[in-house]
């Protein structure tokens, strides 16, 4: 069982819009790095803290099973805090690279989950243990035998360049000479998966990975074979400048006091959680339940789990159960302390042999088909109509006494491996005809896919809560109280908004306003200087701020996304442009700069319209989720290269549990990347149109490009 810091490397909008605080707006100007050698004294007269990882400020992976505020950046963020200083975020390409940056004066921890060796420690000064790791030998499912390292023969070693798996792949060579062994050094650090590509192009292959970065990957991945042990027990840890003893003292008393270790399998009562300092959270990586979007965890049992565990001082450990697999069982078994997932509240589920908390949410159920049949309006409109459920699902038994009740409605049960967002995809496809869902999930799904036309309400609304185990009264009155008082407060209401009502904004009809000669929008200067500073055509950058914020500057979501191009905090931060971000010229400066961050990430080779459409995509639902949709688009026969009709068809399948369980992170509401760059590419279009003074940047690429083509699950 590994220590729940193992998930440090691991991390983590909706887009309804609030009024913003009235909070003045800082102009700080970008931040400019400087050298540092001295000690925290001589760090607190600069005002900010410099830490260096590999990612900079954002880790947009999903946890599946760790304590989800022990992250790093968490951590050094919190630090920060403490020490009053501002936290600046530096990335670097290697391990090697951040270490020589602390030594030098360039930054001033290495906040990382680095491994602590002798030859390291002539550079720089360790702090205590984060855990401790072993180096694992790593391949695909048809690569050699790993079992053991003197069986290896002609294989290929991967050890990621700059790190210390550099000198155990040297080692080996010299331990097995006869073995013909190599070394491939890549500098694939921010996506693991690219390394398993790799691995996966030659059979004989085999990556050195920590044990905890290649159960990681074994998590979600099925072409994972994990093999022996080819390191002793090593620390893994943060680094300061050598000498910088009050830095150090003060870091080690810090993450004394901040680092728990995940509890084992457990019933636990009230106070063994109190005691350990961690409460365990069961749950689904679905929609509305527990995800990332743009780089933030978000879902609404996530969040009022979170609440629960900070308002009683609480480490949140996340445990993601498999699609598969039941809460109840996972409950049952001791790997949890609560579990929720929206689950309605059941004398079938209390009779397994759990409880349910008081209500957090009410919801009814309801039918939903495609537009393009009869509207079904009453209960009476089912006959004749045929509504296929998800095998298992609670709405069987309605749709049973709906046919008892002697309304003509077939009733089809769904092969068990078909979730409820394939059966609303075929929906909307024509392929299935009707379904019963909650009401909530159809709002949503509507609201994203135009095909679907809600319909009659088939039940009361049905009372949803959290599950534990009876004999924890405890922690079930402690669970029942923040439940009553949260529903009272006004963040219960913006989480009910933000997760189970549509954005007006981003589903409207109406077009932004198109009036040839006149301006396409009150910013059209200052989008123009900085679009050109970055190459990009001014009329598409408008386009994407209509799309996202109507043009409206004091627009903010609800985990925080700010202004006319819905900034969040930390990428606002990490472009120079601390928040808040209302002001126009800033927030056009911080968006577009971001747009060109995104864009500088994808390969040279890509075509620059098909980076464009990557860019939007990556810019609305996270970079992390484009690369699921390319490596997805590959597995089924479908250009990894080109969006339109190819990779958006691999973005939209990533809501169906088959697909996203397999991908590194996780569930995406995919069909709000698709519609969001087929609205701004059409918008893009019209402006073209009107304020055609130049030719458009599918113009300039593509003379005779033609308009996107729209595949059958794009519409």
């Amino acid at each position: 069982m590994l220590l729940a810091l193992a998930l440090l490397l691991l991390a983590v909008a909706c887009d309804k819009r609030d009024a913003p605080n009235k909070t003045p707006e800082r102009t700080a100007a970008p931040f400019t790095n400087y050298i540092e050698t001295g000690d925290l004294k001589e760090i607190r007269k600069h005002g900010v803290i410099r830490f260096v990882n590999l990612t900079g400020p954002d880790q947009e992976l999903l946890p599946r099973e760790g304590i989800v505020t022990l992250r790093s950046i968490d951590l050094a963020n919190k630090l920060a805090a403490k020490l009053k200083l501002e936290p600046i975020w530096l990335q670097a390409e290697t391990p090697r690279q951040a270490l020589e940056m602390v030594q030098s004066g360039q930054a001033d921890v290495a906040a990382y989950t680095l491994t602590d060796t002798q030859a390291r420690r002539e550079l720089v000064d360790f702090t205590i243990p984060l855990m401790q790791t072993r180096q694992k030998l790593v391949t695909s499912k048809d690569g050699p035998d790993i079992s053991d390292p003197a069986k290896l023969k002609n294989a290929e070693l991967v050890a990621l360049a700059g790190s210390t798996y550099v000198d155990t792949a040297k080692r080996l060579l010299a331990e097995y000479p006869q073995a013909n062994l190599s070394i491939l050094q890549p500098k694939v650090y921010e996506d693991r998966d690219a390394l398993m590509d790799l691995i996966e192009e030659k059979r004989n292959r085999v990556v050195i990975l920590d044990d905890y970065l290649a159960e990681n990957l074994s998590s979600y991945r099925e072409d994972v074979r994990i093999g022996a042990d080819v390191s002793p027990s090593e620390n893994i840890a943060w680094a300061v400048r050598k000498d910088s003893r009050h830095l150090l003292t003060t870091t080690n008393n810090f993450l004394t006091k901040n680092l728990v270790k995940s509890p084992a399998d457990r019933i636990a009562d009230w106070q063994s959680i109190k005691k350990s300092g961690v409460i365990r959270f069961l749950t689904y990586n679905r929609p509305s339940v527990y995800y990332v979007w743009k780089g933030v965890l978000m879902g609404f049992d996530y969040d009022l789990a979170k609440a629960f565990a900070d308002q009683h001082d609480l480490q949140l450990q996340v445990v993601v159960v498999p699609f598969d697999e039941s809460l109840i069982e996972w409950l049952k078994a001791g790997k949890g302390d609560f579990a929720g997932a929206l689950k309605n509240i059941t004398q079938e589920r209390i009779d397994q042999g759990i409880a349910f908390t008081t209500s957090y949410r009410e919801t009814p159920e309801q039918v939903v088909s495609n537009r393009q049949h009869p509207e079904i309006k009453k209960i009476q409109d089912l006959a004749g109509r045929t509504l296929t459920l998800r095998a298992y699902s609670p709405f069987i038994a309605t749709a049973r006494a709906l046919k008892n009740s002697g309304i003509d409605v077939t009733v089809e049960i769904a092969p068990p491996e078909m979730s409820i967002a394939e059966i609303i995809n075929k929906i909307a496809d024509g392929e299935l005809d009707a379904t019963i869902i909650d009401r909530d999930d159809i709002l949503m799904a509507a609201s994203l896919q135009p095909e679907l036309l809600p319909g009659t309400l088939v039940s009361d609304p049905r009372r949803q809560g959290w599950m534990l185990m009876p004999q924890n009264q405890k922690l079930l009155k402690k669970l029942d109280k923040f439940i009553v008082d949260y529903r009272k407060s006004v963040h219960y209401e913006k989480k009910i908004a933000a997760y189970f009502e549509p954005n007006k904004w981003f589903t409207q009809s109406v077009q932004a306003r198109v009036v040839p000669g006149k301006d396409l929008s009150p910013y059209d200067t200052l989008v123009k200087s900085q679009s050109l500073a970055y190459n990009f055509d001014w009329r598409l950058v408008v386009a994407q701020m209509w799309q996202e914020s109507n043009f409206n500057p004091k627009a903010i979501s609800p985990v925080g996304a700010q202004g006319l191009m819905q900034i969040m905090p930390a990428t606002g931060e990490e472009m120079g442009f601390p928040p808040p971000l209302f002001e126009p010229d800033r927030n056009i400066q911080a968006g577009v700069k971001y747009l060109h961050w995104v864009r500088d990430r994808f390969e040279p080779t890509l075509p620059a319209v098909e980076k464009l459409w990557f860019t939007l995509a990556s810019y609305n639902a996270g970079y992390g989720h484009l690369l699921d949709a390319r490596r997805l688009a590959k597995q089924l026969g479908l250009n990894p290269d080109v969006w339109f009709g190819n990779v958006e068809v691999a973005m939209l399948k990533l809501s169906e549990p088959q697909y996203f369980t397999n991908a590194r992170y996780g569930y995406v509401r995919g069909a709000e990347p698709v519609q969001y760059v087929r609205k701004i590419s059409r918008l893009y279009r019209a402006y073209t149109d009107v304020a055609s003074s130049e030719p458009s940047m599918l113009l300039r690429f593509f003379p005779n490009a033609p308009a996107p083509v729209e595949s059958p699950r794009a519409r």
